[in-house]
């Protein structure tokens, strides 16, 4: 296999030959067209592409389900602190890779936020490399007319904005609790178990960590209704919702490291925020229900 380099410090021609290598690398097979759910926009952001704790194989399962008009990654696609570190890229990382350039080749409209993780592609934004849009923000109609201001989500969080170094002291704790969170997976796939996220539910408990997304949300409804606009999408916390704050329209569509979810719309302006684990876990019951029948 050769060996894959990742634009850390990037420039325009370390874009164009990750897309090249991404274009010609082996990877799996994609499942039929027909078999797919279609959506008239998807969200998907916090991918983490370069780091242990990326459900890589579920996300090529929801891509190899689901199809849209439009595609917004909302940042942290690639995980560029953490490659920095360590390298770390196999083969299911690319094949995400691959679906996601693939789409924009087949006419999907893909539009790429960098986040705070991947900023270091910040610097090409008004540009687009094979089919990609990539932007710092961007403004979304929906079917039913709504205006949804679309940022990763980094803008608003003091600790990434005014202590850097303490957003890394924080990163690096994180990725404890992730790899706790892989070995719980593990034991649960172990044991036929569905998959549960430990850091997710640890969050979910933690007050402080509590008071942080609720804050979180509320800022930036609130800078979003300063725009103008009727409601913001963004990622960044890694907790997905839907919610209206003070008459704003407040959608998070997750991520793919602890919650496996996305955001949609469909062909009538109705939002959704889809727990792919949950998808995941039902056709499996469907499956055994079949075989027993």
């Amino acid at each position: 296999m050769p060996t894959t380099v990742l634009p850390i410090a990037a420039t325009a021609g370390d874009v164009a030959d990750f897309t090249d290598f991404a274009n010609s690398h082996p990877h799996q097979p994609e499942r039929a067209e027909t078999a797919r759910r279609r959506y008239r926009t998807i969200w998907i952001s916090d991918i983490h592409l370069g780091t242990r704790g990326c459900n890589a194989q579920m996300l090529i399962d929801f891509l190899d389900h689901v199809d849209s008009q439009t595609m917004y990654l909302v940042g942290d696609i690639i995980d560029g602190w953490q490659l920095r570190k360590r390298f770390f890229w196999p083969a299911a990382h690319n094949d995400v890779i691959w679906r996601l350039m693939k789409r924009a080749r087949r006419g999907t409209r893909m539009i790429y936020i960098p986040g705070n993780h991947d900023e270091m592609f910040r610097q090409f934004a008004g540009l687009d490399f094979g089919g990609i849009q990539i932007r710092r923000k961007a403004i979304h109609e929906t079917a039913d007319g709504r205006r949804l201001l679309v940022l990763h989500g980094d803008e608003f969080d003091a600790i990434t904005l005014s202590h850097r170094w303490l957003a890394h002291v924080g990163d690096a704790a994180y990725n404890v609790l992730m790899t706790l969170n892989r070995w719980v997976s593990a034991v649960r796939r172990r044991f036929g178990m569905p998959y549960w996220s430990l850091s997710k539910h640890a969050k979910a408990k933690v007050k402080n960590a509590v008071a942080f997304i609720s804050r979180f949300e509320e800022i930036v409804a609130e800078a979003a209704g300063s725009r103008g606009v009727d409601g913001v999408v963004c990622g960044h916390i890694h907790t997905a919702e839907m919610r209206e704050i003070a008459g704003i329209a407040y959608y998070n569509d997750g991520d793919w490291v602890e919650g496996c979810t996305a955001l949609v719309e469909h062909f009538d302006g109705r939002m959704e925020v889809i727990h792919w684990a949950d998808e995941i876990a039902a056709r499996a019951c469907d499956t055994v229900v079949a075989l027993a029948a």
